[in-house]
């Protein structure tokens, strides 16, 4: 029987609609600014958490991989997290990244992360080099923009009024498929695992 084609998967919480609604706002602000044909924006129903991106996966290992992440949510309870501010990766003179950072209940969210990513090393995925560090992708710069061009949409992102008083409650975390197209990536939904701690 031939092997099964590789999916590429990952694992994340999926955002309510007043979140990606405020999300959409803070985009539509920063498009305001004239520089937003530099970036690549997302569509604010795109827009997720991510926990840990595995990459290609044989298709086989998605029920053990769902298992793993059963056993990572079953120690912890639903949790509140909050939008806090607009930042880049690397930095606001040279952007690549543009995201909007959380607040609220970051440590229940980074221990969640943690165990995540402990019971998936354990079922011999890779671990991740890089901290962990919570954020929500807005955009990505494109690879042919002009350094005065990024640097003035940097003095944007870091001037962008967030409504801090948006959050949501996070009850489940969810293994996403990401399929990717000319038109950008599609994201399907594979299992929805709730919180019970």
């Amino acid at each position: 029987m031939p092997a099964m084609k590789p999916i590429r998967i990952f694992v994340a919480i999926e955002l309510d609609d007043v979140v990606k609604a405020a999300l959409g706002r803070i985009q539509g602000q920063l498009k305001k600014g004239g520089m937003s044909y530099v970036a690549r924006w997302v569509s604010p129903q795109s827009i997720h958490l991510t926990l840990k991106f595995l990459g290609d996966v044989s298709p086989d290992r998605v029920e053990e991989i769902k298992r793993a992440i059963q056993q990572a949510c079953m120690q912890c309870a639903p949790f509140s997290v909050s939008l806090s501010d607009t930042g880049c990766f690397p930095h606001f003179r040279r952007p690549r990244v543009i995201w909007v950072g959380l607040d609220g209940d970051v440590e229940t969210l980074a221990q969640l992360q943690r165990s995540v990513e402990s019971e998936l090393v354990g079922v011999g995925l890779t671990a991740e080099r890089r901290r962990f560090q919570p954020h929500l992708t807005l955009a990505r710069i494109k690879r042919n923009a002009r350094p005065h061009e990024c640097a003035r949409l940097g003095e944007f992102i870091s001037m962008a009024m967030i409504d801090e008083s948006v959050s949501m409650v996070v009850r489940e975390v969810s293994l996403m498929r990401s399929e990717l197209h000319p038109s950008g990536a599609v994201y399907t939904c594979l299992a929805a695992i709730s919180l019970d701690g």
